[in-house]
């Protein structure tokens, strides 16, 4: 916990003059889906608000957005802690994603696209695989898809999009090993790119299909066996 509140207090600076409970969440969101909170972490107010420099009153408002969000659970007598999926929720969350993703690249118009932040992605990506930095390149993933949901130019679809794909990095945490779970991600991103380079955005959107509904078997599989191991 020590190590995510000096993380928090590097983050004091983004609130400004201007500290709000939206930007007090946006920060927390970040670090959720960044994974320095994992699920099943109890948040202390005391600890996150002295870190961030905001009021108690300020501190459980962003608390409450986020619990609206699904990102974080109230328990009675007990605190504030961050969530833990089902896999009915982790079935939700690709069924989204599918629907969201695959419609952006649809919709797309005539090319060239805007591409630079989808390329930056990919190789954030392949440096973290050569660094041996698993939870790097699931880091590298999200960018990506957040990259390719910013071809829209929503900053709506923005806003949705961003909470589920913190609620996916939840899902991922509960991967044992998250190598064979995301090095195979590392060439589709790069197939995806490249059709969408070559202006072919049926191609892409076929990638994509397969690729979240692949994903989504993984994940499911692993949270299954993993709530049989538990149970």
């Amino acid at each position: 916990m020590a190590e995510q509140l000096t993380g928090l207090a590097d983050d004091r600076a983004l609130l400004g003059r201007t500290s709000t409970a939206e930007r007090v969440s946006d920060i927390l969101r970040s670090r959720i889906a960044e994974g320095y909170f994992p699920p099943g972490t109890r948040l202390s107010e005391d600890s996150i608000g002295g870190a961030l420099g905001v009021s108690r009153n300020t501190l459980r408002e962003a608390f409450r957005l986020l619990t609206h969000e699904r990102l974080l659970v109230h328990e009675l007598n007990r605190g504030v802690f961050v969530r833990v999926l089902a896999v009915e929720d982790v079935e939700d969350i690709y069924r989204t994603r599918a629907l969201v993703e695959c419609a952006i690249v649809r919709s797309l118009g005539e090319p060239p696209y805007a591409l630079g932040g989808l390329a930056e992605a990919v190789a954030e990506g392949q440096r973290s695989a050569h660094e041996g930095d698993w939870q790097g390149v699931a880091t590298a993933n999200i960018h990506f898809h957040r990259e390719l949901v910013a071809l829209a130019g929503s900053d709506r679809t923005d806003e949705l999009m961003r909470s589920v794909f913190a609620e996916l990095r939840l899902a991922f945490h509960v991967v044992d090993d998250p190598r064979a779970l995301h090095e195979p991600y590392l060439g589709r991103n790069q197939q995806i790119l490249e059709a969408l380079r070559a202006g072919d955005k049926r191609e892409a959107e076929q990638l994509l299909a397969v690729y979240l509904n692949d994903a989504l078997a993984r994940v499911v599989e692993v949270y299954r066996r993993r709530v049989g191991e538990d149970g």
